[in-house]
């Protein structure tokens, strides 16, 4: 009998609690590889996107078709060119409602960009609370399965006359295949986690810096309007 199939007999055999509980993990670990691809590709668009966006944004090019460009931006723009879109959209607004006011023009365009980076921040952030509770519960739940299946091993033992490791060894061997399985889901969560997460805040970081550049380009805008008039 190979190896493989005595694991196979093992987890057929497996009675039902310990089964609840592979099934549980192994669904969980489909969870988070899933979170684990999506979050990949999601961040690796967003800071391409965002270096492009900066490289573009520096060049000294004329805002205003930097921002025709954001707004016709294939499937909407996103990352910093939305944070920008917003910034600039409000800025316009204010300029053609009269609004001479160059404090009062930067706090509204400075809240429009912080509700848009609130948004861009939100779709980073998402799925990372899940990651975070699979890579947390998942060795717990596998440790349940474990408990239950040596728990049921002993009480197999008050049943039988003679204990032999053949009476003995299946029962655990079950028990512990449960707390492998648990870390096999919790281990790449909690890695994907901890680097996402880091990720993430690195480029709100950037947003960050931005936001506060580019309320200075604005406020600077408005004061030479201002003083134009």
């Amino acid at each position: 009998m190979t190896a493989d199939t005595s694991i196979l007999q093992l987890l057929v055999g497996a009675s039902w609690p310990v089964k609840i509980v592979m099934i549980l993990l192994v669904l969980a670990s489909l969870v988070s590889w899933s979170i684990i691809f999506t979050k990949r590709r999601l961040i690796r668009k967003t800071s391409a996107a965002s270096d492009k966006f900066e490289a573009s944004f520096w060049s000294g090019g004329d805002l205003n078709t930097l921002y025709q460009g954001a707004v016709q931006q294939k499937g909407g723009s996103f990352g910093m060119a939305a944070i920008f879109e917003s910034g600039f959209r409000e800025f316009n607004r204010a300029i053609q409602a009269g609004d001479v006011n160059p404090d009062k023009v930067i706090e509204e365009c400075q809240r429009a960009m912080r509700v848009a980076q609130m948004r861009e921040a939100d779709k980073l952030e998402q799925s990372l609370a899940t990651l975070a509770t699979i890579g947390s519960t998942s060795p717990y739940v596998g440790l349940f399965g474990t408990v239950w299946g040596i728990m049921m091993a002993f009480i197999g033992l008050g049943n039988v006359q003679t204990a032999t490791l053949a009476v003995v060894a299946p029962p655990i061997a079950e028990a512990l295949i449960a707390t492998a399985m648990g870390l096999f889901a919790a281990i790449p969560a909690v890695i994907a986690y901890n680097r996402y997460a880091d990720q993430v805040v690195r480029i709100e970081y950037r947003y960050d810096g931005f936001k506060e550049e580019f309320s200075s380009i604005l406020q600077r805008h408005a004061r030479a309007r201002k003083g134009a008039e």
